[in-house]
Parts: C-alpha cells; sequence; structure tokens
C-alpha cells in the first residue's frame, strides 16, 4: 500500500463500515492518506479492488478509538444503494471479509504459532510454516416453481417481515444439487425436479458465497422444520408478500420470475 496518496478507506468495526461527511453534510467514506479511525491492536490493512478498477483500503477500526466529528458507522447491507454504488458495495463485501479473516485468524490451528500476514489473502505461521487462506462458506439457495406459484419462506433469523427463499449451508461429501434437495425437504417436507444453476453471489456476513438454483416442485405437503421457519407458502404474482432488499440472491431470483411471461 501506498500511504502517501489519498485513497477511500474501509474502516470496519463490528461488521459496521465508517462514513464521514464532506463539505455538503453528505455521508460518504473517508479519503486521506492517513487510517480516519486507529487501527485495533495487530491489525493489517489490505487493499482491495472494485470492478469498475477502485483500490480502497480496508482495516478493522479500534473499538474504542474515536471518531471524527460527524462521523459514524454504518452496517454494510445498510449502506447498499443510498451511501455505496454496486461497484463499492463489491469492494466493500471483499474488505469485510479480508478484516473478518485477519481480526479472526491470529494463531495457528496445528502449533499455536503466531501468523504472519503476507498477503491479502496469505498468512504464514512463523513456528511451523504452516500457510493460512481465508475460508469461503458455501450455501444453496433455490427457487422452486409449482404452475404459476412460487414457494417463499419466512426464516426465523430474518430481521425483517419479508418473504425469502429456502437457503442452506452445503455440507461435507455432498454435491450443490444433494444439499437443494436435502435443504429443501428438510425444512417444508417437499420434493422437487429439474434443479437449474442460476447465478451466484458474495454473501460478506461474514464469509460466504452464495448459489443460486431454479427447481420445479415435484410432491409432497408443506411441512416446515420450526427450527428454521416461522412459515411457508407458495404465493402468485398477484398475492406476494414483502419482498428482500435488492441486493441479494433472493431477489434477483424472485424478480427473473415476477419479470418472466405467465
Amino acid at each position: 500500500m501506498n500511504g502517501s496518496s489519498d485513497a477511500p478507506w474501509l474502516a470496519f468495526r463490528a461488521g459496521a463500515l465508517l462514513f464521514v461527511r464532506n463539505s455538503s453534510g453528505e455521508l460518504v467514506l473517508p479519503e486521506s492518506s492517513s487510517p480516519p479511525v486507529r487501527p485495533a491492536a495487530g491489525a493489517s490493512v489490505f487493499d482491495v479492488s472494485s470492478g469498475d478498477g477502485r483500490i480502497f483500503r480496508a482495516y478493522c477500526a479500534d473499538q474504542d478509538a474515536p471518531v471524527p466529528e460527524g462521523a459514524g458507522f454504518v452496517p454494510l447491507r445498510t449502506a447498499y444503494g443510498t451511501l455505496l454504488d454496486a461497484s463499492a458495495y463489491a469492494a466493500a463485501g471483499k474488505g469485510a471479509e479480508t478484516v473478518y479473516w485477519d481480526t479472526t485468524n491470529k494463531f495457528c490451528g496445528v502449533c499455536g504459532g503466531r501468523l504472519k500476514t503476507e498477503s491479502r489473502i496469505l498468512k504464514r505461521c512463523v513456528s511451523c510454516g504452516r500457510e493460512v487462506f481465508p475460508s469461503i462458506v458455501p450455501a444453496v439457495i433455490v427457487r422452486v416453481d409449482r404452475g404459476d406459484s412460487i414457494l417463499m419462506v419466512r426464516a426465523r433469523n430474518f430481521k425483517g417481515p419479508w418473504y425469502g427463499l429456502v437457503a442452506g449451508f452445503v455440507e461435507y461429501g455432498e454435491t450443490l444439487e444433494d444439499c437443494v434437495v436435502r435443504e429443501l425437504f428438510e425444512e417444508t417436507g417437499l420434493e422437487v425436479r429439474n434443479i437449474r444453476y442460476f447465478a451466484s453471489q458474495p454473501w460478506p456476513y461474514p464469509c460466504g458465497i452464495m448459489l443460486g438454483f431454479t427447481a420445479e416442485y415435484l410432491r409432497g405437503e408443506l411441512k416446515i422444520q420450526e427450527e428454521e421457519l416461522l412459515c411457508a407458502d407458495f404465493f402468485r404474482r398477484d398475492s406476494m408478500p414483502e419482498l428482500p432488499q435488492k441486493l441479494s440472491l433472493a431477489r434477483r431470483l424472485i424478480d427473473d420470475w415476477l419479470n418472466s411471461s405467465t
């Protein structure tokens, strides 16, 4: 990193991102040659790039460090589309995952030695030489089509009143399609066919990647897994519930169906 030049800073604290007020009173990412808030002890500063070639600097801010007047930390999801455009949000997501990896990997899991940062994606144990790379957690999300309706669910961990789609983490020894089948059956009791890949999306909350699929209803009666879901049902285009934010792959899957021919 070239500390002599100004660049947008991605200063994270507990998953939230620092914004400062510019001369017009708008909240923007801070730009300066030095960190806008004191870094946490032992924190590294990482360069991350956006899709349009911009370079950002990401790090973990000290929990107790004062912030500039008028500044504040905003959750990354909240910043999407309001304070960050799509390209900056993607860079901030990459920065968030990098900072999470940096702060949760300080010592070697084999010998307990200290890990030394060698690049944005590599740490090395100073004792045994073991290399440690960021871990990405894969999860599937699936839209189930049944005639002129789709399956939508309200999960217990949703932070709002919207409905989304069935999703779950990939387990050892299973394909992505196996995971789709298992998660749907476990959470809803339904069986599907014609599973098709749709798209993927980084999901930096804190270090996932969502892999989207579509499928067709085959058989079964809805019986929700109450530990995971509050409710589930099939919805037609003229009776849709509140939808998730546009930043999510769930919304892309839903909008794809809404915009298709009936």
